[in-house]
């Protein structure tokens, strides 16, 4: 029962925002390793599939170019953004993980990791649990957060940041779960409505973001 309420909140809400985020560059490895052509031959195989956009193929290559290559941040990421891509989550937030490793100011594989726990915290066609759930939703929030820290003017991050915060507003406010807390899931529609107006405030005029406000209202009014 409880796996069927959020199943029906998370897909409705997430269509809106969610599906139009996905970055079509990753970041400057590409760039880089164009200017001087990688000696593995594996890495060379998997940076022209992820130019082709066949994110499957290049996942493969990179994987095979490990653990020659496991201390280059650049081939790390690359690989870590095509496993999100295929929507293997649990492999990319491993591999983002060992990118921030590497280095600790990659802004962007902080915001993929976040993304990639989100993507987890809601997907209910897979049992995990109410405080699993929560745990992939902070975890997302704190990834979020240190991307900000590390530039401030990149709109996405707010954006995902509250939607995140508004996914956890629906995990601890939907009536009749175990974990059902309106402290914090008011607080949590609180952050997600900052958010959002944030992004509003550095792109005026986003109509899907003022409906989404709108929503966030919505749900924190009508918590019981």
């Amino acid at each position: 029962m409880e796996r069927n309420k959020l199943s029906m909140i998370f897909k409705k809400l997430n269509r809106v925002i969610l599906g139009g985020m996905l970055s079509v560059a990753v970041l400057g490895a590409t760039a880089q390793t164009t200017e001087t052509a990688p000696s593995n031959p594996n890495v060379r195989l998997g940076q022209k599939a992820l130019i082709d956009g066949d994110f499957k193929a290049a996942a493969a290559h990179l994987q095979k170019a490990l653990p020659a290559e496991a201390g280059d941040p650049d081939v790390m990421y690359m690989l870590a953004y095509s496993q999100y891509q295929v929507g293997d989550y649990k492999k990319a937030l491993e591999s983002f993980s060992k990118v921030v490793q590497l280095r600790p100011d990659h802004e962007s594989a902080y915001y993929y990791r976040g993304k990639a726990n989100n993507m987890l915290a809601v997907q209910t066609d897979v049992k995990v649990t109410s405080t699993n759930r929560e745990k992939m939703l902070n975890a997302a929030i704190a990834d979020y957060t240190k991307a900000i820290e590390l530039n401030t003017g990149d709109v996405k991050y707010y954006q995902n940041r509250g939607i995140a915060y508004r996914d956890l507003g629906i995990l601890r406010g939907t009536p009749g779960t175990a974990n059902y807390d309106k402290a914090i899931a008011t607080e949590a529609y609180d952050k997600s409505i900052a958010d959002f107006e944030q992004v509003l405030a550095m792109n005026p005029g986003k109509k899907d973001i003022q409906t989404e406000i709108k929503k966030a209202k919505i749900y924190r009014d009508n918590l019981k």
